[in-house]
Parts: structure tokens; sequence; C-alpha cells
């Protein structure tokens, strides 16, 4: 038998080649993992494997440039909730986070599950598992561990600024006071080599409603926070100088500190320009103009008169957030909901304490009501679309799914409210069954507003009502455009954090859905955004379907793709991985297979067996050529 060209041939595909020009319909060959050929009619003869591709689109494996991951990867390295959707690359290290220190525990203090908790609201007994599956205590060797594991997805990485504070100066202490100058030097240089390892950048928070998660510490925020300006500019010199990314959330309590702060990406001002990635753009259901105001100040940043490079990461679908009871990220920016989730996960008792408290009942009412009612400044603001805070309490846009009473499932909070109001005036008949009924007699008579209302839900069901709301991107009217602005990078996924809240593996599944709607031309487009113009920003070599590229490959089925919504696909069930219950999203039969270094991970709507028993991806590193640069510098 004569040897084979290739290993693999992929027939009669429309190609979306991730330039941005139209699509072809193309055979692509692939040998050794890398793209051998690309044309029209290729022998399949020649091929050890030919995948037939007539009818889908084929296109390079999608970036997730902002995921928490490195949570998940060293418990199940293939990522298969990742690779289903066909991304093939995944950014880790984010707001701060991450474990290319290693376990950095001391004593009591265990940062990886102190600083993870709250913020991406993931169960300390999943923590713990996380960092029993560390074994390095370094940013090189986190890297290279990658090479000995059965990795699905290619990762890179930034080094986080909350464990960079904590390797320099303990847990502690960088929560309590400023840096010796002989630390920011030991930070300066550990974020130096991992410059020079290949690190993407480094990654800040400025998000008020992110706290550390035992004591003595629930009431402060994680480290990067308790960074000065100074520190920050510092800092950043080092990764303007390896031409790397500052990935980092704007510090929203204080606009104009935040604009500042972003001012740190001009060229201008600071010599050479700061690629930055920053949260996000959003249509926020109580701020709807903050994203032109967000991407308006990068347009000005990325002028000629700042010479900068500022991009805000945009969410490809509605941002809906699913709440146990009060528990979830959107509630910690309110002070007394703050307290009540800082109680640890299974301190039923201590929240209860709480929710009897006058006291707390007081404050409770008075954060619940803030912007919301009265001739009072706030209210004006709120009315204005320029809020104090972001944090959604009309019961009409919360929505029973997990209800403690069936019949709620599916309701508002707001219909069920209004029945108990009908039934409390003696309108028996408002209760729709026995149980209904049997819930409406526990309430206390007569409920005053929606505050007494929720805090009867959490005094009586504890987390055991879940609900959620679109905080923001409704009905996706305008999310597309969104997605497409010249200064929006899409990827704002945070796939791997809030386990319990939200599942936004398949937004980039979402993006393309929006683009067919419009166009092939823009589906074209959209392609690039979600493949090329994220690898070239982060400096990765991948997205590309060139000669000689890794073969990182999607295929899947637009007909599929039309009439699937994320919305209907979101499931909540227990993964013995974690050994507690996830959110998942669905989009069976929109992927038909995705290909890794070559390699099938994902076909016929399920993982092959390569993935997770063999090393398909890699740690990805950041150009040599800037390295040299930087020396040379």
């Amino acid at each position: 038998m004569a040897k084979k060209t290739w290993d693999t041939l992929i027939r009669n595909a429309l190609v979306f080649d991730g330039t941005g020009t139209r699509p072809l319909n193309l055979d692509i060959a692939i040998k050794d993992g890398r793209i051998a050929a690309r044309g029209s009619k290729l022998p399949a003869t020649q091929a050890t494997r030919v995948i037939e591709g007539e009818g889908k689109w084929l296109m390079p494996g999608l970036l997730d440039i902002h995921t928490h991951l490195d949570l998940e990867v060293d418990l199940e390295p293939g990522l298969p909730e990742v690779v289903r959707h066909g991304t093939t690359t995944v950014l880790v290290g984010n707001c701060s986070l991450g474990t290319c220190f290693g376990r950095q525990q001391s004593g009591e203090q265990n940062p990886i599950v102190d600083c993870f908790t709250r913020v991406e609201n993931i169960p300390k007994s999943v923590l713990r598992q996380c960092v029993d599956a560390v074994s390095w205590d370094n940013t090189g060797d986190y890297l290279d561990h990658f090479e000995n594991i059965p990795l699905g997805p290619n990762v890179g990485a930034f080094i986080p600024h909350s464990m960079l504070r904590v390797e320099a100066m303990g847990l502690r202490d960088s929560v309590s006071r400023a840096p010796s100058e002989a630390e920011l030097v030991r930070m300066e240089q550990l974020l130096q080599a991992g410059m020079e390892q290949g690190y993407l950048g480094m990654s800040t928070d400025g998000l008020p409603f992110h706290y550390l998660a035992s004591e003595p510490f629930t009431a402060k925020r994680i480290p990067t926070q308790f960074a000065s300006f100074s520190e920050m500019k510092r800092l950043l010199k080092v990764v303007r100088k390896y031409g790397r990314v500052w990935q980092t959330t704007p510090i929203i309590e204080n606009r104009a500190k935040a604009f500042l702060y972003f001012l740190l990406s001009s060229g201008r001002l600071f010599g050479k320009t700061l690629k930055t990635s920053a949260l996000s753009a959003l249509e926020f259901v109580l701020m709807p103009g903050a994203h032109k105001g967000f991407l308006g100040f990068a347009a000005l940043v990325n002028s000629r008169l700042f010479k900068g490079n500022l991009h805000f990461q945009a969410l490809g679908t509605n941002f809906r957030i699913w709440s146990d009871g009060i528990v979830s990220p959107l509630y910690e920016e309110l002070e007394s909901t703050c307290e009540l989730i800082a109680r640890e996960y299974d301190d039923v008792e201590g929240r209860m304490a709480l929710l009897n408290n006058p006291d707390f009942v007081r404050r409770f009412r008075a954060d619940w009501h803030h912007g919301r009612r009265g001739r009072n400044l706030a209210h004006l603001k709120a009315k204005l679309g320029i809020p104090d805070n972001v944090v959604v309490r009309d019961l009409r846009l919360m929505i029973f799914d997990g209800a403690p009473v069936a019949d709620w499932d599916g309701e508002s909070l707001q219909a069920v409210y209004d029945r108990l109001e009908r039934f409390q005036f003696g309108a028996v008949g408002a209760a729709r069954s026995d149980a209904e009924r049997e819930a409406f007699e526990k309430f206390p008579r007569p409920i005053r507003d929606d505050a007494d209302f929720m805090l009867h839900m959490m005094r009586t069901y504890d987390k055991s009502f879940r609900f959620w709301i679109d905080v923001g991107n409704v009905g996706n009217r305008g999310t597309l455009d969104i997605l497409m602005y010249k200064h929006a990078m899409p990827g704002f996924n945070d796939s791997g954090a809030h386990i319990t809240n939200m599942a936004f593996f398949d937004a980039n599944l979402m993006s393309l859905k929006l683009a067919q709607a419009k166009s092939l031309e823009t589906v074209s487009a959209m392609v690039k955004r979600l493949t090329r113009e994220p690898a070239e920003f982060f400096g990765l070599d991948v997205g590309t379907l060139e000669i000689g590229a890794q073969a990182d490959i999607v295929l899947l089925d637009p007909e599929v793709l039309k009439t699937w919504d994320s919305n209907d696909n979101r499931v909540f069930e227990y993964r013995e991985l974690f050994q507690h219950k996830q959110m998942f999203n669905r989009s069976e039969g929109v992927v038909t297979a995705v290909l890794i270094n070559g390699e099938p991970a994902w076909q016929d709507g399920e993982a092959t067996e390569a993935l997770g028993s063999q090393r398909l991806g890699r740690a990805l590193r950041a150009g040599a050529s800037e390295v040299a640069d930087a020396r040379a510098a």
C-alpha cells in the first residue's frame, strides 16, 4: 500500500479562514498536526482519514479569551465542556486570580480558596479539590506542567496581580499595608520572569464587590485592589516593555479614577502603547447607555491623541445570572446582602441570625430601596441611567427557576407577589394550588413591600429557591452591534467560574448565530473576531488556517445553528468531578467536529477517546521576538 500524504482530509466544507474574506468551498489537508494543503478536490486517496464537510462551515478553532478554567484544567484536563462548543484555546489567570504561583498556602491562609470563593462564586469544597491538584510552586513549572497532562484546548496564561502580591507579601500583608520597596522589586522580578517565560501579560481587578472569603478578611477586597496607582504604573511598565497585555476590570465606583487608570494604555503619555483588554461592553438593563460611554472612551484612548490600544471585552449573548436565594455575584454589591454572602456556604444559622436582626433588616430595606423610590439624588441618577449600583431589585425582572412551589417556576417574582397581595386582602382564590396557599399563609401580614417579600423568602427558604435575571444584553437587541464595534473584543465568557450562577461556554456560538441572521459576510467578519484578531492581540500562534499553522479546526452545522438558542439549552445538574451541582449549556448538533493539533477531539456529538487521554493542546507562550526586543531595550 502506498504511503499516505496526509493524516486527515476534510472535504467540501464552506471555509471561513479567519481573515474576514468571503468563505470558499475548499478541502483542508492535515499532516503531523499542521495545515498541509488547501484547495478544491484534493485527492481523498492520499489521506488516512477523511472527514466529510458537505453542508458544514469550517473555521479555525475559537478562542475563549476570558475564563477561570485554571481551576478545572488539572482536575479534567480535556475540558470537554469547553471543546463541545468549538473552543480550542482558552486564556486563564484573569481578574488578578490564578494558580501559576502554586498553592501559596501559609498557616490558615489559603489564597486560592480565599480569593476565588466569592469573586467567582465557587464553593470552598470545590476549590480545595483544585488546590490539592497543584504540584508546582513557580510560574515556570506551571507552564511546563501542561506538557505532562492530557490537555484538551491550548492554554495561555496571565500573571494574576492578586497572587503576585501574595507571593511577594503574603495574603495578610497584601490587604493590610503598602508594599515595601524590596517587595515592589520582588514583584517586578517575578513579573519580568513571567514575561520571559511567555505569559500573556498581567491581570488586575477593580470591581468593588470582589471580597475575600475567610476570616478575618471577609470585609476585605482581594489584594489587587489595595495597589496604588504608582504600583500599577510600575508593574505595567514591565508588561509594556515586553509588548504584552494588561487585562483588567474597571473601578466602577469611581468613574474618574477608572478613566485615569485606563489612560495607562496611552503610548503618548507613557512612551509605548500598552495593549489593554478590559471588562466589559454590555448593554446593562439599569445602565443602557454605559457601553456607549466605555466604547467611546476606548475610541478616544486609541486615537492619535493618546495612541492607546484599549478594547472592551463583549459577551455574545444575554447576560443571564442565576441566584441561589440571595447568593450570587450580583448581590455582593449591596452592603447588607454582601454580609449574608460572606457567611460560610453551609452556615444557615449565621444567615438566619442576620435576617432576624432588626439592625440588619433596616439596612437591607435601605439597600433594597436605594435609588428606587423617593425624591432624592439616588433615584434621579437611576432614572437617568447612571445608578449608584447595577443591582437589579425589580421583581418583574426576576424569574423563578428552581422555586420552592412548583407553580412558580417560569414566573416572575412580581407575579407571585401580586397574587400574595390579593390573597392577603381576602381573595382566597388568588392562590392557584394547595401548595401556593400553604406558602402564602406563612408570609407576614400585611406584606408591606417587595423588601418584605425577599426577607421572608430568604428566612423561609435560605438558598433553596433559584431565580434568574437578565442584567444585560436583554433580548440581544444590540448585542451584534457591540460585538462588531471596532474597539470591542468578543469573548467575555467567564467559562469555568460562577458554577451555579451562569454558563457562557457557548457564547461564541451565539455570536456566530447573531452574525448568521444578518449575512454570510457578517459571519466571516465574526469568525475573524473570534479567531485571528484575538490571537494577534494576545500574541498567540493560533487562530488561522494558513499552511503550516497548527490544525485547530471547528466544523459546525449552520442549519442547526439557525434554530438553536442558548437560553433554551441551559441545565443545572450534579457534576461528579466537583461533587457539586453546576450550570451547563448545551449546543447539541451545532458543532459536528473539533480537531486540536490535527487530532479529532469532538465528533458525532461526543468527546473522542483522545480527549482527556492524550495531550492535544499546549501551553501557549507569547512571542520570542518580543523577549528579544525587551532585552535589547
